[in-house]
């Protein structure tokens, strides 16, 4: 059962933004790190940003580096990914995670809290 909730999808044209949202507010225990993935069509499921709980450190995938960030509010209830120039290799399936505690930012087999995905679609 899915306690994250993504929003903010939809159909972009390459060079627009998007911001992603996820609701963890149904999380009972979200100490480690958050990570948004995603799935292009055809391809396996990729991380594409992370940060830890204290938000001092991130990791961006080499693909979407100075495009994508990645933050979440104060009260650690809504993660965002914001996506500009965005690109159409940039479609697919987007999916919000959490590790329920620290197990490492790049340790991307720990995130054991995840969203159902939303579709992201870049295209003229």
């Amino acid at each position: 059962q899915e306690q994250l909730v993504e929003s903010g999808g939809g159909l972009v044209q390459p060079g627009g933004s998007l911001r992603l949202s996820c609701d963890a507010s149904k999380l009972t225990q979200s100490y480690g790190a958050r990570a948004w993935f995603r799935q292009a069509p055809g391809k396996e499921r990729e991380a594409v940003s992370a940060m830890t709980i204290t938000g001092l450190n991130t990791y961006y995938a080499d693909s979407v580096k100075g495009r994508f960030t990645i933050s979440e509010d104060d009260a650690k209830i809504t993660m965002y990914l914001q996506m500009n120039s965005l690109k159409t290799e940039d479609t697919g399936v987007y999916y919000c995670a959490v590790q329920t505690s620290p197990s490492g930012l790049l340790n991307f087999d720990a995130y054991d809290n995840w969203g159902q995905g939303i579709l992201v679609t870049v295209s003229l």
